[in-house]
């Protein structure tokens, strides 16, 4: 294993200069912010002023210094999270790994740390190595994104390459929940029974009988369901054996989709479809 070019694979992990943040903030109850900060300055043999003068630099980083000499009990979830951040940077390690540092936070905090850690990382250059569940996290945060599949990567990508050319169906309806089209669809729909991925904003939804853009595939479905969230909606469409997905904007006033069970037409082009290896 190499850290920024250099060969540490019998380094003990302590001597890697390679620091972690945690889910759960692991902070020291019976210090304070400052303290728990501190730590790892302590731990290097660093002086007591020069302790406080580290803790407070990082501190300030995120926008945390005024509250120095408060006990972690006295934070919010967000203030603890930027602790323990603030204490895994205070030896400015080369590389910062993290292991779902957001989990614990509702959807606001969470939003808004985001930025945050975006905007420190490129601030101080330090790599971050950033371990989520959250698709929408990971594409919003990343240069660049490593899916795994049973301990092994099936994709390494930059997040805008990975949503619009998955190579895998795992990988398409992992990352942004693609429709994967295979067998006798797909041979209806291209001629060939190799496996392809469309995402839901690149299928149109019309009524039956409407014509078809030229140039454009369809195929006829039945609306099994309709998901509303807010600016959009969902609608699953059987057709055939599948069923697909399709996403369509809501309007600034209410429009009732069609009854469960109506026949609709779904139309793409031949460009939105990204074929899928065989694995």
């Amino acid at each position: 294993m190499t850290l920024l070019g250099e060969d540490v694979t019998a380094v003990p992990p302590f001597r890697r200069n390679v620091n972690t943040v945690f889910q759960d903030y692991a902070l020291f109850p019976h210090m304070s912010v400052a303290e728990n900060v501190a730590y790892g300055p302590m731990v290097r043999g660093a002086g007591r002023d020069e302790r406080r003068r580290l803790a407070l630099e990082v501190l300030e980083l995120v926008q945390l210094a005024p509250l120095a000499d408060r006990a972690p009990s006295q934070l919010s979830g967000g203030q603890k999270q930027r602790v323990a951040l603030a204490r895994a940077l205070v030896n400015r390690p080369k590389v910062l790994l993290l292991d779902e540092p957001l989990g614990a936070l509702d959807l606001r905090l969470r939003e808004e740390m985001q930025i945050e850690l975006k905007a420190i990382q490129q601030r101080l250059g330090i790599t971050f190595v950033y371990v989520t569940h959250d698709q929408g996290e990971a594409l919003s945060m990343a240069d660049r994104v490593a899916v795994f599949r049973d301990g092994r990567i099936e994709q390494v990508d930059t997040p805008r390459g990975l949503y619009v050319r998955p190579r895998t169906a795992f990988v398409a309806r992992f990352v942004g929940s693609a429709n994967v089209v295979e067998g006798e669809l797909a041979r209806q729909l291209t001629g060939s029974t190799q496996a392809f991925a469309i995402r839901p904003e690149m299928i149109e939804v019309k009524p039956a009988g409407e014509a078809t853009p030229a140039g454009m595939l369809s195929c006829a479905g039945t609306l099994e369901e309709v998901h509303y969230h807010g600016a959009t909606s969902r609608w699953h469409l059987r057709v055939g054996d599948a069923v697909l997905t399709a996403v369509r904007p809501e309007g600034t006033t209410a429009t009732a989709a069609p009854a469960h069970g109506a026949r609709l037409v779904l139309a793409f082009t031949r460009e939105s479809l990204v074929p899928l290896e065989d694995r």
